[in-house]
């Protein structure tokens, strides 16, 4: 047989590949035959914001369900989202970690309360925590409103309480946050933004 050098290098790179494959127990008929089917085929895509710092990038996230009544979807794949203003569909380090971040067993996802004194949280409900925390601002507003100062101006502040305003809200509700709490007469209130 009649072989010139590239010929000779075909054969023994064609052999030792075929080998090294059947070596480990690898056929390659049935990987050709079946086509794999694109993870997020039958996903549900979801736009939202990063939650982590004050940035506010977007993301995406495709949750997997059949969409049946009470039936909660699985969220399995998260990525940037490439038509936000803000980060153009790049995620840093933490952004992109946000499925360890949704699927940690360590995360809250229920209101907890600590009495005083106690050392033991108790879980309670969403309408309980937001009376709980209604009624607190309500206490601690009614005992140290200051209406007047001493010279007579009136001055409407309340000064023992403050709010931080998530960054990764709209216009329209950062300025309907800053209208509420202002009217209670809070002057200790800062966006995360600037945090």
């Amino acid at each position: 047989m009649d072989m010139n050098r590239r010929q000779f290098f075909k054969v023994c790179s064609a052999g030792i590949g075929g080998s090294s494959i059947a070596a480990l127990g690898f056929s390659v008929k049935p990987a050709l035959a079946e086509a794999r089917n694109f993870k997020l085929a039958r996903t549900t895509e979801t736009r939202n914001t990063c939650p982590y710092c004050s940035v506010g990038c977007g993301i995406i996230m495709y949750s997997l369900g059949d969409k049946s009544k009470n039936v909660k979807a699985e969220i399995i794949h998260i990525e940037g989202d490439p038509d936000h203003p803000v980060n153009r569909g790049t995620l840093c380090p933490k952004g992109a970690g946000l499925m360890g971040f949704i699927h940690s067993e360590n995360r809250l996802k229920h209101p907890e309360y600590r009495a005083p004194g106690s050392k033991e949280w108790k879980r309670i409900s969403w309408d309980e925590a937001f009376g709980k925390i209604a009624k607190l601002m309500k206490d601690d507003r009614d005992k140290n409103f200051v209406a007047k100062t001493d010279d007579g101006l009136t001055v409407n502040r309340w000064l023992t309480t403050g709010f931080l305003a998530a960054s990764a809200s709209s216009n329209e509700s950062g300025y309907i946050t800053h209208k509420v709490v202002r009217s209670m007469g809070m002057l200790v209130f800062d966006n995360q933004a600037r945090v």
